[in-house]
């Protein structure tokens, strides 16, 4: 069953996804960046090249050429790419396909708030084991 992680009263959601990817990365898990909409995964493509100024995350869009070599991979559909341990929702909505990964992170901002809590209720609803992360108190 997938475990999830929910990191909340994120600063910035987005650099908080960075951050988890490139955490996932050198502990050499394969990321699937759940943004559903193009704009966010736009965001979140130009955020991974820039953020943090010393490091790179290296990442794709999930149907490129490199996408099976490359750690960190980006995805607007309900793509389940192969031996993709993590999957990152950015979405304001249950990923479609959160079962097939073994791990699914959910990264909560003030914005996302009432979403954030409405996804919680249904994992926990359907037995989920989920972990919290308060970022405003760690530096998860």
């Amino acid at each position: 069953m997938t475990s999830i992680d929910f990191y909340f009263n994120a600063p910035d959601r987005l650099q908080v996804a960075c951050r988890l990817a490139g955490k996932a990365m050198k502990q050499n898990q394969r990321v699937l960046i759940y943004a559903p909409q193009a704009e966010l995964a736009s965001r979140i493509d130009k955020m991974l090249w820039t953020w943090p100024a010393t490091s790179f995350v290296p990442h794709c869009a999930v149907h490129a050429p490199l996408a099976p070599q490359t750690p960190v991979l980006i995805a607007s559909g309900d793509e389940t790419p192969e031996g993709c341990e993590i999957l990152l929702n950015l979405g304001a909505e249950c990923p479609p396909h959160f079962e097939r990964f073994p791990r699914l992170l959910e990264v909560i901002d003030e914005a996302g708030r009432d979403a954030g809590r409405g996804r919680y209720r249904f994992y926990k609803e359907r037995g989920y084991g989920i972990a919290t992360h308060d970022l405003a108190q760690t530096n998860d």
